[in-house]
């Protein structure tokens, strides 16, 4: 008989398989490899978290919708409470663990902005597959600018140790490799440097990227 979170991952990897996101069910496996790399010892909430931290958007009727938010952050905001509310409902289905239940799903909540040692190890994991994963086919899909976008915020979520595994990424497709570097510029003090004088006047219009 199958065990409750083996249960648990089979169906979220059952709804992840079935998104209209092709690189959703390859990020997810990838973000469970790196929380097991940064931390091999993970636990089993960490571990659920980190398979099913985007599984909202592999659910078509539920799926959080950039287009009805103004503001990037809230957006991923309610993104990540909607797929913490989606695995709750798997988990109890496999009857885990009320305590692994809260703790999984009050990970997900948080792994956009991080907050605690947990999170924060969560919110690497998912960071740095980005940038080794989703990248190219999210160039595919969205062209260079939202990309360059997309990977500056991306880039800012990374704690300073994941910061330097990211320069070291690279790509087969040179576009990409020149994508990451101007990323990067932006996204640290060199590309700062010269917009300080107009730092309060550009508070509240950082660029975001258009989805995901």
């Amino acid at each position: 008989m199958i065990d409750s979170i083996a249960c648990a991952k089979q169906k979220i990897r059952a709804v992840i398989s079935k998104s209209g996101v092709p690189e959703d069910p390859i990020h997810a496996e990838n973000v469970l490899e790196w929380l097991l790399k940064l931390k091999p010892d993970a636990d089993e909430a960490l571990q659920v978290a980190a398979l099913a931290h985007d599984i909202e958007r592999s659910v078509e009727g539920m799926k959080i919708q950039r287009s009805d938010f103004n503001d990037y952050n809230q957006f991923k905001a309610a993104h990540a409470n909607n797929s913490a509310k989606i695995l709750k409902e798997i988990l109890h289905k496999c009857k885990v663990e009320q305590s692994i239940v809260d703790e999984a799903c009050r990970l997900v909540e948080r792994h956009e902005i991080g907050g605690d040692p947990r999170s924060n190890l969560l919110k690497d994991a998912d960071s740095i597959s980005f940038f080794e994963v989703n990248m190219p086919l999210y160039f595919q899909r969205e062209g260079y600018e939202e990309t360059l976008k997309r990977c500056i915020w991306g880039y800012q979520r990374l704690s300073s140790k994941m910061k330097e595994i990211c320069q070291d990424i690279t790509y087969p497709h040179h576009t990409l490799v020149k994508i990451l570097k101007e990323a990067i510029y932006k996204a640290s003090e060199g590309g700062k440097g010269r917009k300080r004088c107009q730092a309060k006047k550009t508070k509240d219009l950082a660029v975001h990227p258009a989805r995901q």
